[in-house]
């Protein structure tokens, strides 16, 4: 019996990893696991259409998903917010098999024509991070708390890289202090939100806030997201 397409697929990432330390994400990887694999390109190049850059892309979505199953067999209803998000973005680095195939893919993705698939790749972790955490926002929250997310994300990818501490210690005390930052900074949001004196100045940019809406699930083209219709009388 045949392997599926899917199955195919999945060597073939297998295989690449193997090249991945030596010739990165390139061409000459991609051929490579062709060889290894013994499959036909032209249906290599089917399931990968643009080789290696795919290839990368599948690694990646990859570790995302070992992240979420990680996340749905850990008892985490227990800890705070901030602790279950510190807790999602350890899972998804130590859902990675060798730090060298992240470093490769970072500099895949510096080159400007990678740089929005890369980018994508980051926004898409951390929708799934507030996502399998239960995140229900329906308005410009949905933005703001993905985008923050990234940024801390991104911060702590780039130092994890780098950081030769006996358990990765560094990174997760990195981490926390990032996520510190950020609860302050809502914290501070949300006094403002509250003092009398500077509510007033907030109407403007709340009432158009007001009108962002999360987008639907399955419609992701581009940056996904909505404005609100007006209601007419």
């Amino acid at each position: 019996m045949s392997d599926s397409h899917d199955e195919i697929g999945e060597r073939l990432l297998d295989a690449a990893l193997e090249h991945v330390p030596f010739d990165g994400w390139s061409d000459t990887t991609f051929r490579a696991a062709i060889a290894d694999c013994a499959v036909a390109p032209a249906l290599a190049r089917a399931l990968y259409p643009r080789g290696a850059v795919d290839l990368a892309l599948a690694f990646h979505a990859r570790g995302d998903a070992a992240m979420v199953k990680r996340l749905n067999e850990t008892g985490l209803d227990s800890l705070r917010l901030r602790d279950k998000i510190a807790a999602a973005v350890r899972y998804r680095l130590e859902a990675v098999p060798d730090r060298e195939l992240v470093r490769r893919g970072t500099t895949l993705f510096s080159l400007p024509q990678h740089a929005a698939d890369g980018a994508r790749a980051v926004w898409d972790t951390c929708d799934l991070i507030w996502t399998t955490l239960g995140d229900t926002a329906e308005d410009y929250n949905w933005y703001t708390k993905r985008a923050t997310l990234a940024a801390v994300y991104s911060a702590t990818l780039l130092y994890w890289l780098g950081d030769e501490s006996d358990g990765h210690t560094a990174t997760w005390e990195f981490l926390d202090r990032r996520i510190d930052n950020v609860m302050q900074v809502e914290k501070l949001k949300a006094d403002v939100n509250r003092n009398p004196l500077l509510k007033p100045l907030l109407a403007g940019p709340n009432w158009l806030l007001g009108h962002i809406r999360a987008p639907r699930r399955g419609r992701m083209s581009g940056l996904p997201g909505k404005v609100a219709a007006r209601n007419r009388a």
